[in-house]
């Protein structure tokens, strides 16, 4: 592995983590001088983080093991206003219960990325502070630094009102928030860089504005690309749904299927991103063809898995893959779908099945996968999803597709 605190900046750029900086030849002097204080945000939207937010955190990573202190934002406040960078409407409003619930959800995927705790890396909630701001204080104490003429120029401002869509005021306001988290987390933990997707870019050049006209201290943005597929698809998305980090929203082998099934064009440029792979193998993986690329794509899921769900997890999916592909086996580490022994006297069809655990939209929709092939029990192609299952096909492996399968269990 390289040494991550040998030019740290060229390394991440290398890596395909630099987008844009604040003051990219003074971050580079500021990262030398001593260990930095970094932050990097999230809203309590959903009870997992997703693929979407694996390049900020293993930007987080790279930047500990280079002796710099994180700290993981949870937007316990903000995320009741909701960032509407980019967004052609509100975010739908959570209870405090959700948030709360989502809060405890993304905390435990922070832990397998940066080390946490004495000597390590923090997890923040600004509703530490903003909770308790009044209103008029906070209009004292930030709003007055803001223009509004200059607010309204920002690309994701600007382009939510040229669409003639709703901005609220309460979303006008986010960015300020934002702003004022950068400075209170200057004040209370010395942090004088924050880390964020390209879509974050005024939102953060806010906060180090905030601080210069507060008088504080000097602070640095920070952003990422943002990450697209090959095929256009949005990082952190698949055909399937959102790709979970938490294994009781996804499973760790499908979580291993995504990287393995990904596209070749991408094999490179993920490895740099999503493994700690030295670069010049990494650039020796990405040249390769035929075979040597579908080994290249089973070590970009096995590092990405082993950081996500851990070793263990990560060899499981790999043998599950090898009996499913190759052995034509079940193998460990498939989904199950139970079926009862009642269900079964009863006339359980694979229909029922698909329809029950939400895999096809309707009967229909199942029939007319099955007409195209793509039903299969142990590789043979089932034509007829309505037939009643018989005892012997519920200890069998199930194919939807090419690339969902799963394990029928009958059970008691």
């Amino acid at each position: 592995m390289q040494d991550p605190r040998t030019d740290l900046i060229d390394l991440l750029q290398e890596r395909g983590f630099v987008h844009q900086c604040t003051d990219l030849d003074g971050l580079r002097e500021h990262l030398v001088q001593g260990p930095v204080t970094v932050y990097l945000g999230f809203d309590a939207t959903a009870d997992s983080l997703h693929v979407g937010h694996l390049q900020g955190l293993m930007l987080m990573r790279w930047l500990q093991k280079a002796g710099h202190r994180p700290i993981l934002l949870i937007g316990g406040a903000t995320t009741r206003i909701g960032d509407p960078s980019f967004r052609d409407e509100s975010r739908p409003m959570l209870t405090e219960e959700q948030i709360q619930r989502n809060i405890a959800g993304i905390t435990g995927c922070f832990s397998r990325y940066v080390a946490l705790g004495e000597g390590g890396g923090l997890v923040v909630d600004n509703a530490e502070w903003l909770d308790g701001i009044g209103y008029l204080q906070f209009l004292n104490q930030v709003g007055r630094h803001f223009s509004v003429n200059r607010l309204l120029t920002f690309d994701a401002v600007r382009q939510r009102l040229d669409r003639e869509h709703s901005l609220s005021f309460q979303e006008f306001g986010y960015t300020l928030l934002q702003a004022h988290d950068f400075t209170e987390l200057a004040q209370r933990h010395g942090c004088t860089l924050q880390l964020g997707g390209a879509d974050q870019w005024a939102n953060i050049i806010n906060g180090v504005e905030l601080s210069r006209r507060q008088g504080g201290a000097r602070l640095f943005g920070l952003t990422m690309p943002l990450l697209t597929t090959s095929d256009g698809r949005k990082m952190g998305k698949s055909a399937n749904g959102a790709v979970w980090l938490n294994a009781d929203r996804l499973t760790p082998f499908d979580f291993w299927q995504f990287w393995r099934n990904c596209d070749d064009r991408d094999v490179g440029r993920f490895l740099a991103l999503f493994t700690e792979l030295p670069m010049d193998e990494v650039r020796r993986l990405a040249t390769v063809e035929g075979a040597e690329l579908n080994q290249a794509k089973v070590i970009l899921a096995n590092a990405a898995t082993a950081l996500a769900h851990g070793e263990e997890a990560a060899r499981t999916a790999q043998e599950a893959a090898r009996g499913v592909f190759e052995e034509g086996a079940a193998g460990a580490g498939l989904v199950s779908l139970e079926i009862s022994a009642t269900e079964l006297a009863g006339g359980f069809s694979l229909a029922d099945l698909l329809l029950r655990e939400g895999l096809q939209p309707s009967r229909g929709a199942a029939r007319r996968l099955a007409a195209g092939g793509g039903v299969r029990l142990d590789g043979v192609a089932v034509s007829d999803v309505d037939a009643p299952l018989q005892p012997a096909d519920s200890s069998r492996r199930l194919s939807l597709g090419k690339k969902r399968h799963f394990e029928l269990r009958c059970v008691d």
